[in-house]
């Protein structure tokens, strides 16, 4: 594996390298360059040098690249999903859905070529006219995360390509080689030399020097909360543009008048897909005291039945590291002393083989778990979950939005009348009624209070990567009247 700089592939600049695990077996996956500040240095004077003319393209020779990089990659995407399930763990059926989310985001924004329009506003006299049009911040830095190591490339790659700018990615040292290879696929696609530069390494090292240096204009980072508003400090000193998603803590409500069967089939998905490893997860249950012990019940049987283990035979695979798996054991104790009652779950599986060393934690839930505990505060990023009854609408909204995050939240109900409350009540920047998610394309992917700032999807999300530019014209070709120039100067 190598670095991107200049349309070359090439080692750090001192040959240093770091390794990756695999989540399943715990086994070494592959080593990957651990780039410098010269490199770092190098790829930004390459973006530099390239984005002129990738900007003067136009849009429509920008999206053929975009194309053409969806087609190479539906081609081989076979490839991409062995990647995500032997770099990241994802089981058959969610590296099979994120390879369709990449193919389906690069798709969505190459058809932006002839869809960024500006506006033409009238003047302050007939013959004046503010010609306002959106043009690129010029570079991009992107860096993407591990939990959905391809589709956050392609959410960021494609529209920040698309109006213009060049970027620099910089991935996860978690998942390293599944962003390299699309980033192999845009190179093969033709995009010109220094327009995409691919930086890997230690984020101790080059995190804070990539987003505060002097050339970036926007950084685009998906992550937890505390690396952003570290980002934020870093990057303010150029007032480089800041698209951040970052923690989220969603709240799943069922009342009760829901489709109790609907609503479970969209919690099991809505907490437990990647493992639970995810900004949107159920990550607090709330159910209404009415139904509460029957719905409670039917949620343990069904985790009890989830398959944990060999991501591509199973229903759900590894965390991510060893920390991570040490995180989620710590969540479990904590609830155990708080006397919070686990329904199932609370230990990794047994597992025969290479698989016993992999990253594996069984479906938990906690049940009676109080509003201002741990596990209803803080992003469990997990397996794990805690629920309570809840007996009016009043309770349940305040209870839902008392979070320091806000990005996604769920509500089952067939009342319409609570449908509507809720979509004014809860604060958060997604409310999925009725439906699991995840987000689609089209829509705007945003949140409240620490979940970040500004967000992705749809043409708001696109726009975030232009800046609006006005021209003031006078076209009267008449003398120019200003009260402060007395003609007698211009003698």
């Amino acid at each position: 594996m190598k670095l991107l700089i200049k349309g070359e592939w090439v080692n750090s600049g001192n040959n240093d390298e770091l390794e990756k695990y695999n989540p399943s077996t715990g086994k070494l996956y592959g080593k990957f360059p651990a780039a410098t500040k010269e490199d770092v240095d190098s790829a930004m004077d390459a973006a530099e040098e390239s984005f002129e003319n990738w900007y003067s393209m136009g849009s429509v020779a920008r999206s053929k690249v975009i194309y053409r990089a969806r087609e190479l990659i539906e081609k081989s995407r076979n490839e991409l999903e062995r990647l995500l399930q032997d770099e990241n763990g994802k089981t058959t059926t969610e590296a099979r859905q994120e390879t369709d989310g990449v193919i389906d985001q690069l798709q969505y924004y190459a058809e932006f070529a002839r869809k960024i329009t500006g506006e033409i506003v009238e003047g302050d006299a007939p013959s004046r006219k503010i010609f306002q049009y959106k043009v690129p911040y010029g570079i991009v830095v992107a860096l993407t995360p591990w939990n959905f190591p391809a589709a956050m490339v392609a959410r960021k790659l494609a529209p920040a390509l698309m109006t213009g700018n060049s970027v620099i990615l910089k991935p996860s040292s978690d998942t390293p080689f599944t962003a390299e290879w699309i980033v192999r696929k845009f190179v093969e696609a033709g995009i010109p030399d220094g327009v995409l530069n691919f930086l890997t390494g230690r984020g101790s090292e080059i995190g804070d020097y990539i987003v505060e240096h002097r050339k970036v204009g926007l950084v685009t980072m998906t992550g937890s909360t505390s690396t952003g508003q570290r980002i934020m400090s870093k990057g303010s000193a150029n007032m480089a543009k800041m698209v951040l998603e970052l923690g989220g803590k969603a709240p799943f409500m069922v009342w009760k008048d829901a489709d109790l069967k609907n609503a479970l089939r969209a919690f099991i998905w809505a907490k437990f897909w990647n493992t639970g490893q995810s900004c949107i997860a159920a990550e607090r249950l709330y159910v209404h005291s009415g139904i509460y012990e029957k719905f409670m019940g039917m949620v343990s049987s069904a985790l009890s039945k989830i398959r944990v283990g060999d991501p591509r035979t199973s229903d759900m695979g590894p965390l991510i590291n060893k920390g991570a798996l040490q995180s989620t054991e710590k969540f479990v104790e904590d609830a155990k002393e708080k006397g919070y009652k686990l329904l199932t779950g609370g230990e990794r599986p047994t597992l025969s083989g290479d698989f016993g060393n992999g990253y594996f934690y069984r479906p938990t839930i906690f049940s009676g778990v109080e509003q201002d505990s741990e596990i209803f505060q803080e992003e469990v990023f997990g397996p794990v979950i805690g629920a309570m009854p809840v007996e009016s609408e009043e309770v349940l909204f305040r209870y839902a939005n008392d979070s320091k995050y806000g990005l996604a939240s769920y509500l089952f109900t067939s009342d319409p009348n609570l449908i509507f409350k809720a979509s004014e009540g809860i604060r958060f920047g997604e409310v999925y009624v009725n439906m699991p998610g995840p987000e689609s394309s089209q829509g705007y992917h945003t949140g409240f209070r620490l979940t970040g700032q500004a967000g992705e999807g749809s043409k708001f999300g696109i726009e975030e990567y232009l800046k609006l530019k006005n021209v003031y014209v006078d076209y009267s070709g008449g003398p120019l009247s200003i009260e402060t120039v007395r003609e007698d100067m211009l003698d």
